[in-house]
């Protein structure tokens, strides 16, 4: 079985050592940047016990040089379009996320793509951590939640319903509750390691021990078109729908710049 076919089946792989040293200082700058000067969707989060904060903020590469380096300049694309069996991979968004030391948030169960303004199966997503992560504080996944059913998304913080009508897609399974009925994988991580999923494969985190710095880089590869969802997507696009319409490739370099394509191994 080759790595590839392994995430057709799983959704979700590990892949160690994605990064060079130099990257992973880069984007570790980039995202220290990205804190001290957060974008208009960051969110800093304090949670109510009084632990450690909780910290995201989405597309940074058009204005943080040390992330849209990393980005365009590293083998993800290569790996994406390997992974995804597509001939180009175009970047979706990449999205910061930092757990201070002792945070107790967890992070729910649920998948990716039904928060998005996106349709089509070819998709990855890169987590990479900057720091160490323990097994216990990895993120983890059901291998093969991937296969087609879209869960309902929900805000984190509110748990009410997102993008979809309420009722429209059934809620995510408790996992929790019965955690040995489920094939949960996750693996310790060390700086520049990755774990590459398909942007429906459930997955969710628990709270940090160490400081914990991650950096996710979200591609898509030949049949994702945009889709123009009834309600806000997270993250959202300025401009996306002076550009596209509902069914379009998305094939705007303003918004989702080329990363890799087969035609000339860039």
């Amino acid at each position: 079985m080759s790595l590839r076919d392994d995430f057709e089946r799983d959704g979700v792989v590990y892949l160690p050592s994605v990064l060079t040293p130099d990257e992973v200082a880069a984007l570790a700058r980039g995202v220290d940047e990205t804190i001290a000067r957060p974008g208009p969707m960051a969110l800093d989060m304090q949670p109510e016990d009084g632990s450690g904060r909780f910290f995201e903020d989405f597309c940074r590469w058009g204005d943080v040089d040390h992330l849209r380096r990393v980005i365009l300049g590293s083998a993800v694309g290569r790996i994406a379009g390997e992974l995804m069996r597509s001939a180009e991979v175009r970047l979706f968004h990449d999205h910061t996320l930092v757990k201070e030391a002792g945070s107790s948030l967890r992070t729910p169960w649920h998948q990716d793509q039904p928060y998005y303004c996106i349709d089509g199966t070819q998709t990855v997503s890169l987590w990479i951590p900057l720091d160490p992560v323990s097994r216990r504080a990895t993120l983890e996944f059901v291998a093969g939640s991937h296969g087609g059913t879209w869960y309902m998304p929900r805000s984190f913080q509110r748990n009410s319903a997102m993008v979809f009508d309420e009722g429209t897609l059934e809620d995510v399974p408790d996992v929790e509750a019965d955690r040995a009925a489920f094939p949960i994988v996750g693996w310790e991580m060390s700086p520049g390691d990755a774990v590459a999923f398909n942007m429906l494969t459930l997955h969710a985190s628990g709270g940090a021990e160490g400081r914990r710095r991650a950096f996710s880089i979200r591609m898509i590869g030949d049949d994702v078109t945009y889709a123009k969802r009834p309600h806000r997507t997270s993250p959202t696009f300025e401009g996306i729908d002076d550009e596209l319409a509902d069914g379009d490739a998305l094939r705007s370099d303003r918004l989702f710049p080329v990363l890799w394509s087969r035609a000339d191994g860039s």
